[in-house]
């Protein structure tokens, strides 16, 4: 039997549609016919909400035929064709049609499940202008003096206080609303977000006119994003009379303000799009934004109008069901080469900008800095040129030391050298060696006595000794201590505690994950944003093995200490880190979102120039790391992230300082998430 673990409903994700069919005008059983065959191609799919566009069993475009009763009669026998399908779709559906109520007409949405009317929503606000005479023929919700009617032979809740809730999905609560509804400056589905809905839904007729495609967009991303919500919007399509009017037959699913699905326009005949909306997210997202909780309390007496049906859905659950949306390997990186380009300039610029102020504020102008001729230094170095430049000072007033120990290699070395004179500033070298031999032997260390022991404190004694130097000769020079450790070694606690990598009088990278760090180095290579005699050094240095050069390695060409050998890869780990630290999610999920990513080595079709980005990872892969990653940053890490020095927060992604987003106790157990591990199997699916 396949594992839960490989189907999307196992890790808080449920899969929507929104479905556009052919119509007829005036045609109801061939509306139904057409409505039916596309829920069954959606459910088939493993959809578990459908919804349709506004009056789709009679057609939007009937005008004055909406005053005819035989096509209201009509629309009722499509009504009892739909509900009688749906006794055989695992699906909830909701379909638009014309319904009489206590003799008055109104534009509604129905919800249908296994036979059974959950529910029907009457449009709240009707549009009587330009193109549209929507008031001639219907009534508002506001008109309603029932909340119960009877429809073929049930009754049903009626008004637009419904919301409708599949409780074998944890978090999915809906909300519809209708075409109108969502154009107008507070949307019912905002106070119905407020009351626990999570997913809005907006069946819409909406006739296209050049321009209206993009207003779409606008319109349905930030009432996903206001609203912390996933959002389905349709619009009718092929079929509706073209008296006065066009159609595209647009669709579109929004979670959180980003566009997950969309339908191609103007095409012939009838087209479902689905999207896996993340309901865990969206909830995270709602108690993790405290503001969204003071909204409800603010809106107290619109919230309490709602009323919630609750039912269930049979779920796809005994195959494999993968998930359709795509899951970015480098959560950090943006994949298209123009966002990526964005966003490397602008959390330079957060940096610079950030450094200039400290010093501005200071009153000092020198910076003292280690530079080892590796990843995170290199890019520091970067940043403090451009600071430099940003406040008139020579670059000169950067005061750059590489300070070689027992297993710098001559590559780093060399590009140690290289890199400061391409940046122009003040660059010396400093042998560690002696004043480590001086304290290994103070400490009476194997090593001293010519011994080959290589232990932690082998290691520590000289990344204390760079750091100590470095103090020291801020101290001498009036300077300040800039720091280059990442975000990524923060979160893995790769980095010495006090006297070591760890501290600074302020570290420009700390918000910074590694895959990240890469991505700068080599815009400002290529960008040419700040003066380098020859970038191509940059280069260089992103082609070295990342490696701390504690230890010394079988020969000069070869590390002793392969980073990622000990503390998994980053691109991975980084993964894990963004998906823990935003969003809380448990292990398990991580995993699943991971492999998602990164078991096919296509999967998302990634571009060239994204490093990293064909690399391929198996569930066990996925799984080992993860449990480095959590021991690491639950177990053995916090105590080294509750003291870090200031630096900026450059991304929404997260900062591990306890003065910014991450505030956690030092002596905490990783007990949970190990336990939670043990969710993923060992084998692939």
């Amino acid at each position: 039997m396949t594992s839960p673990f490989f189907n999307l409903y196992s890790h808080g994700f449920a899969r929507v549609a929104v479905a556009v069919p052919d119509c007829k005008v005036a045609d109801p059983v061939y509306n139904a016919r057409r409505t039916i065959a596309l829920a069954e191609q959606a459910a088939a799919g493993g959809a578990v909400l459908v919804a349709f566009p506004e009056l789709g069993l009679s057609a939007y475009s009937c005008e004055d035929l909406f005053q005819q009763r035989a096509l209201l009669d009509a629309a009722q026998d499509a009504l009892q064709r739909v509900l009688e399908a749906s006794l055989r779709i695992p699906a909830a559906l909701i379909v638009g049609m014309p319904l009489k109520v206590e003799h008055q007409l109104y534009n509604c949405a129905v919800v249908v499940s296994a036979g059974h009317i959950m529910g029907v929503v009457p449009k709240s606000y009707l549009p009587n202008y330009s193109e549209f005479y929507e008031a001639r023929q219907f009534s508002s919700a506001d008109c309603a003096v029932t909340r119960r009617t009877r429809l073929l032979g049930q009754d049903v809740d009626f008004g637009s206080h419904l919301l409708f809730e599949i409780s074998n999905i944890p978090d999915l609560r809906f909300h519809v609303e209708i075409c109108e509804d969502v154009w107008v400056p507070i949307p019912p589905s905002s106070f119905a977000a407020l009351a626990g809905a999570t997913v809005l839904v907006n069946l819409s007729a909406s006739n296209i006119v050049v321009g209206k495609s993009g207003y779409r967009h606008q319109l349905v991303s930030q009432q996903s994003a206001r609203c912390l919500a996933a959002y389905l919007y349709s619009s009718a399509g092929d079929g509706e009379s073209t008296t006065d009017l066009a159609w595209d037959g647009q669709a579109l699913i929004c979670e959180n303000g980003e566009l997950l699905a969309e339908s191609e326009r103007f095409t012939q005949g009838g087209h479902v799009i689905y999207a896996d909306v993340d309901l865990e997210r969206l909830s995270r997202e709602r108690f993790h934004q405290t503001t969204f909780g003071q909204s409800v309390r603010r809106h107290a007496d619109e919230v309490r109008r709602f009323e919630v049906v609750s039912f269930d859905v049979q779920l796809p659950q005994d195959r494999p069901l993968p998930l359709q949306r795509r899951v970015a390997r480098f959560p950090y990186v943006p994949a298209n080469a123009e966002q990526r380009e964005l966003r490397c300039r602008e959390v330079y610029n957060i940096q610079v900008m950030a450094l200039v102020q400290r010093l501005s504020s200071s009153g000092l102008k020198k910076v003292v800095i280690g530079v080892s001729g590796g990843l995170d230094s290199t890019h520091a170095l970067l940043v403090c040129a451009k600071a430099m430049d940003k406040l008139g000072l020579p670059r000169t007033n950067i005061l750059a030391y590489t300070m070689p120990g027992f297993a710098t290699s001559s590559r780093t070395l060399v590009q140690a050298h290289q890199l400061m004179t391409q940046v122009g500033c003040s660059a010396q070298e400093i042998d560690i060696r002696p004043s480590c031999e001086q304290m290994l032997k103070d400490l009476g260390h194997p090593y001293s006595r010519g011994e080959p022991v290589y232990d932690i404190t082998f290691e520590n004694v000289q990344a204390g000794e760079r750091t100590n130097h470095l103090f020291r000769l801020a101290n001498h020079h009036g300077a300040i201590v800039i720091g280059t450790g990442d975000l990524s070694e923060l979160a893995l606690g790769w980095c010495t505690y006090g006297v070591g990598d760890h501290m600074s009088h302020y570290n420009v990278n700390a918000s910074v994950p590694k895959t990240l760090i890469t991505h700068l180095v080599r815009w400002v290579a290529e960008s040419g944003s700040l003066e380098l005699k020859q970038p191509e050094v940059l280069i260089h240095i992103l082609e070295t093995e990342i490696s701390p050069e504690l230890v010394p390695g079988a020969s000069d060409g070869e590390p002793g200490q392969r980073t990622q050998d000990f503390i998994g890869p980053y691109e991975l780990q980084d993964f894990n880190l963004y998906y823990i630290l935003r969003y809380g999610f448990t292990p398990a999920k991580v995993a699943f979102l991971a492999h998602s990513a990164w078991h096919d080595r296509d999967a998302g079709h990634w571009p060239d120039g994204l490093h990293g980005a064909h690399n391929q990872y198996s569930l066990p892969q996925i799984k080992k790391n993860l449990g480095i990653f959590v021991y690491r940053f639950f177990k053995t890490s916090q105590f080294k992230r509750s003291c870090v020095p200031n630096a900026p927060k450059v991304g929404t992604g997260g900062s591990l300082s306890p003065r910014g987003d991450w505030r956690a106790p030092s002596d905490g157990e990783a007990t949970v998430w190990l336990q939670d591990l043990e969710r993923i199997p060992d084998l692939e699916g």
